[in-house]
């Protein structure tokens, strides 16, 4: 449909903010921008001048957009004609400046003194100008204007993306003029590339303060959502180099994870009302009413001191531990028992041998195509099994390698050390009980892997998710009770001691790819869950039994539900998801559902924050000005970080680490006396902390030749 330029007022969709500054602002996104003019741009979708506004109503765009592509049509017909008709040539150029002038001064008066820029100078008439000033307009609008604006528009991108880099990677702002920085930039963008590096000033200054704001924006995003699905605080505890006792609060949903603050609990440790009450403060700014549940990073210290309370002072919450760090419990515990600790430390004999000395890691590389022994993981109890797995895979080319002639004219093969590393290679008792550890530790490490790397809320899927993985051990045991029973007893201490919550089992009976299969189980644990879990988070009486009475629809899969009832729909829709599309006749049981399905069950160990700002911004004795500047540059920082992880969750998801810390116990040498000296320098077991590909520089004394 054609529309007219007198059918919508574009006045009627944004207002002046600023005359002095000629701003207006548009009503539907908040955007601001320069003049009536580019708001039409705005709201039409028409890219080049302004940004596009996602928020107008699709009506209100086409209507600008028709306006502004009508008269984009009227004006090229009118410039052609203006071309054929062999004008002088100064009509195609520049006008002089006076005849620009009086164009302004004609646009200024007509608006009763307010700039052009206020004025809807897009709907003069074209017939209303002379030929020069139309040529005017069009030639310095689209070269001289748009070639400024564009110009400090893509230079004020340049350095806030070049900001946010900095604000998110923490890195010192006097960087920036390190002339390394200054050549990197110069190669990155290629010779004659118009761009500015941003001052440290303005890095704390303008740049900064965009970044506060649109990250407040989108926090307040993330706010809003609360209100459907509910939130869990995470806590990210830590004791740093001087001994404090710090904690951080982040804040969970579906729509991602945000920032709070952080706090010194130093003063605070051995009082837990202390605790209790600044936890109350952290529950009271996100509101109580949005908060589902707390997650604890430990079971021990401060933070096992508030949660053996928590749940008596707060009614309607729930307080559980990280369910990555009860499985690292469980690893630990598991790596410390009978044969299975004697096999990971005969495969750290070899490791540290082989790490421990130039030559021999060299060599190794050989037959591994420059693959390590070490393979060091983002979550530390994994790390053992991680290596123990990838020493079975590389069996054949160590045992190729130490019956190399390469390996035999080395000092190495003839010494007592050396051949108690090969005599422990080629013992096949060693080979199959490294193989056995693997059988029943590996789905230990999957469950590290599936609940740090899902992007999706867990609480729907842990409970048969621990239960999958015992069965899972006890195929591995071959069934056998006497080696399978000793692992499930020390998962279900962690489990029942520190893991499990009423959440748990409720969000395994509302997850309909269980709650229908034919193997679900409404043990007496679920049902005490669900009915808990209905106790402490709905108090109105009122909305409990209704909920009592969709649960029996629930049930036998009548109503809505019987449409959502095929196993697809089940598998390929997420939990909440699912009662979302299905459960809108039952709005109470609905909700209910839909805020225990949309926890997670992990806590801040999965974002691995990096707490040396956290830490300065905690260090007292700056001025209230720097204060504010470091606390904004933390908010930033922190979520900038938040943002750019939740992103990448459910990408490919490797438990593998880049690096190997050279100080771990699986390559550092035990010290020992001294075993000999050549050409005047001692030898010792321990005498280097590793030769590690990609890791610091360490001074190494190879063996002699």
């Amino acid at each position: 449909m054609a529309s007219s330029e007198g059918s919508i007022d574009v006045h009627d969709h944004g207002r002046v903010v600023d005359r002095k500054k000629k701003r207006v602002q548009c009503n539907y996104c908040g955007k601001e921008m320069s003049g009536f003019s580019r708001l039409k741009y705005h709201l039409g979708g028409v890219r080049g001048l302004v940004t596009v506004c996602e928020k107008v109503p699709e009506d209100v765009k086409n209507l600008f957009g028709d306006m502004l592509h009508e008269r984009r049509g009227r004006l090229d017909s009118k410039v052609h004609d203006l071309f054929r008709q062999h004008l002088p040539r100064k009509r195609n150029g520049c006008p002089d400046d006076n005849a620009a002038k009086k164009a302004r001064h004609q646009g200024s008066e007509s608006s009763g003194g307010e700039s052009e820029e206020y004025e809807d100078t897009d709907s003069m008439s074209e017939d209303d100008l002379e030929p020069a000033i139309l040529s005017s307009r069009r030639t310095y609008s689209q070269s001289s204007v748009l070639g400024d604006l564009n110009e400090e528009s893509l230079c004020k991108q340049n350095k806030r993306c070049i900001g946010r880099f900095f604000f998110e990677t923490g890195i010192d702002f006097k960087v920036v003029n390190s002339p390394s920085f200054q050549s990197m930039m110069n190669d990155i963008h290629g010779p004659g590339a118009k761009y500015k590096i941003p001052s440290c000033q303005e890095l704390k200054g303008w740049i900064l303060k965009d970044e506060v704001k649109e990250m407040h924006e989108y926090v307040k995003k993330i706010r809003n959502s609360w209100a459907d699905t509910g939130c869990s605080i995470l806590l990210d505890g830590w004791i740093d180099e001087k001994g404090r006792n710090l904690v951080s609060f982040i804040a969970d949903c579906p729509q991602g994870a945000i920032y709070l603050h952080s706090s010194d609990v130093s003063a605070a440790v051995n009082d837990v009302n202390a605790l209790q009450l600044l936890l109350d403060r952290v529950i009271c700014d996100v509101g109580v009413e949005n908060v589902v549940q707390i997650i604890a990073f430990s079971t021990t210290g401060w933070v096992g001191a508030v949660g053996k309370q928590f749940m008596d002072r707060w009614k309607t919450l729930f307080w559980t531990v990280d369910a990555s760090h009860c499985i690292e419990l469980m690893l630990d515990k598991i790596a410390s028992s009978g044969e299975i600790r004697g096999t990971l430390e005969k495969a750290k004999t070899i490791t540290k041998f082989i790490h421990g000395h130039v030559t021999v890691l060299n060599l190794l590389r050989d037959y591994t195509d420059g693959h390590d022994l070490v393979k060091p993981t983002k979550i530390k109890s994994a790390m053992p099994f991680v290596t123990l797995e990838n020493i079975i895979l590389e069996k054949r080319n160590i045992k190729a390698m130490f019956a190399s002639s390469a390996w035999n004219d080395t000092t190495w093969s003839s010494r007592a050390e050396g051949k108690r590393v090969v005599e422990l290679v080629g013992n096949a008792s060693f080979w199959k009980g490294a193989r056995n550890v693997l059988k029943i530790t590996r789905p230990l490490v999957r469950v590290l892997c599936l609940i740090n790397g899902d992007d999706k809320p867990q609480t729907g899927y842990i409970y048969e998710t621990i239960d999958q993985m015992k069965e899972t051990i006890k195929e591995g045991c071959n069934s056998k009770r006497s080696q399978y029973m000793p692992l499930w007893k020390v998962i279900d201490e962690i489990w029942d001691g520190h893991l499990h919550s009423p959440l748990h089992a409720a969000g395994y009976f509302f997850n309909p790819s269980f709650f229908y299969s034919t193997d679900f189980q409404s043990d007496s644990e679920v049902a005490f869950g669900l009915l808990c879990c209905v106790v402490r988070m709905i108090q109105n009486q009122s909305i409990q039994d209704k909920i009592l009475q969709q649960l029996d629809v629930y049930r036998h899969c009548k109503g809505a539900f019987g449409e959502g009832s095929t196993t697809q729909q089940r598998i390929s829709l997420s939990p909440a998801m699912w009662w979302s599309h299905y459960g809108a006749q039952y709005p109470e049981l609905q909700r209910f559902a839909t805020r225990i399905l949309s926890q997670t069950c992990v806590g801040a160990s999965r974002y691995r924050l990096n707490r040396s700002l956290a830490e300065k911004l905690l260090t007292i004795g700056r001025d209230g000005i720097e204060q504010q500047l470091l606390s904004d540059l933390t908010f930033v920082h922190y979520n900038l970080q938040l943002q750019q992880q939740r992103s990448q969750l459910g990408v490919n998801y490797d438990i593998v680490a880049d690096e190997i810390d050279p100080t771990d116990e699986w390559i550092v040498v035990d010290d020992t006396p001294e075993i000999g000296t050549e050409n005047g320098d001692s030898i010792r077991k321990g005498s280097r902390k590793g030769a590690v590909s990609g890791g610091p520089s360490f001074q190494v004394k190879e063996e002699p030749r």
